[in-house]
């Protein structure tokens, strides 16, 4: 578990571009405040959901929904992400710590369906090479799409160039 820090509009707008007209589940891993689970929603990404374990972050998440007029259709849940099965997430956002990325990276590939994206902000997966980025420096965030990673680590397992 890392420090909260909380996301800033330009990369809340950036993460939800690289999502714009997908469908499908979408999940923020650590929510935090519930930011951009509401503004996913609001934005038409259904159903919407946020993994949170730190207690006073859910209770401000639910009442960021309860202002937007969400409540009852946005869900923060108290789950620890590693115990999550996210085999039926199509969308997935995350600004979480580096530490955190190799081992989530393992659990992405396993559990995501082919037409899943990650969307990462903050820090990049570092063996995983973006489908699209956009934004600079803080603001950047990085899309990876599944079915294009899982290529690129058959390659690279089977010892041909990228």
């Amino acid at each position: 578990q890392g420090p909260y820090q909380p996301s800033s509009p330009r990369q809340v707008a950036n993460a939800l571009a690289l999502l714009r007209g997908r469908e499908g589940k979408t999940v923020d891993l650590g929510s935090g405040d519930g930011r951009l689970v509401v503004e996913a929603y609001r934005q038409g990404l259904r159903p919407a959901l946020g993994y949170e374990l730190n207690p006073w972050l859910l209770c401000l998440a639910n009442y960021r929904a309860w202002k937007a007029g969400y409540h009852g259709k946005v869900s923060f849940l108290k789950k620890d992400l590693w115990k999550v099965d996210l085999s039926d997430c199509y969308n997935v956002i995350v600004f979480l710590a580096p530490s955190v990325k190799p081992p989530l990276a393992t659990k992405l590939l396993a559990e995501l369906p082919d037409g899943a994206r990650v969307v990462a902000g903050r820090f990049p997966f570092p063996s995983w090479t973006p489908s699209s980025t956009l934004g600079q420096g803080l603001e950047q965030v990085w899309a990876y799409d599944m079915k294009e990673v899982r290529r690129a680590a058959q390659s690279s397992a089977q010892g041909s160039p990228v």
